[in-house]
């Protein structure tokens, strides 16, 4: 019975933290206004699309990606000081990350876009049977950039409030 008591306490630790709390906060509401700006732009087709871009979905405007791993770091930078071992680790996290969201996956689902194309004249001239690879969509730097402001805010406003 103590280690479940334990574990509901590490628990209840985890889901007070406010660290983990303006990441959660951060990550969800970058997806959520993804998501209202491709309904307005009349982009999501089915129930099931509006819950994988509220939940799930990569790519667009803003980086989900971006603004947890900056509201990560300034978090931390708020609570550790940006002297701190810790801080300097959320900051190097945060930069491959969204190095990552803005180059190597993004030059990948292009890629990705032209091997379908290529797969399906292919297949559309019989020379081959084709099942077409995922594309995995990045972000463009502006998706990036407006995800990584949103973080820092959001890491502020946790950090200061």
């Amino acid at each position: 019975m103590d280690m479940i008591s334990s574990t509901f306490r590490q628990l209840q630790s985890l889901f007070s933290n406010p660290v983990f709390l303006a990441c959660i906060f951060s990550w969800f509401s970058a997806q959520f206004i993804k998501t209202v700006i491709k309904l307005l732009g009349g982009n999501v087709s089915s129930v099931k699309e509006l819950l994988e871009l509220l939940l799930w979905r990569t790519g667009g405007m803003p980086s989900s990606h971006s603004s947890l791993v900056c509201t990560l770091s300034t978090t931390i930078g708020f609570r550790s000081g940006i002297n701190s071992d810790i801080f300097i680790l959320a900051l190097c996290f945060a930069l491959v990350t969204i190095r990552d969201a803005v180059g190597v996956r993004r030059a990948s689902g292009i890629q990705a876009r032209v091997l379908n194309e290529i797969g399906r004249s292919l297949e559309d001239k019989d020379i081959l049977k084709f099942k077409p690879i995922k594309e995995i969509q990045g972000h463009k730097p502006a998706e990036v950039f407006v995800g990584c402001f949103w973080g820092i805010a959001i890491g502020i406003a946790f950090s200061v409030l």
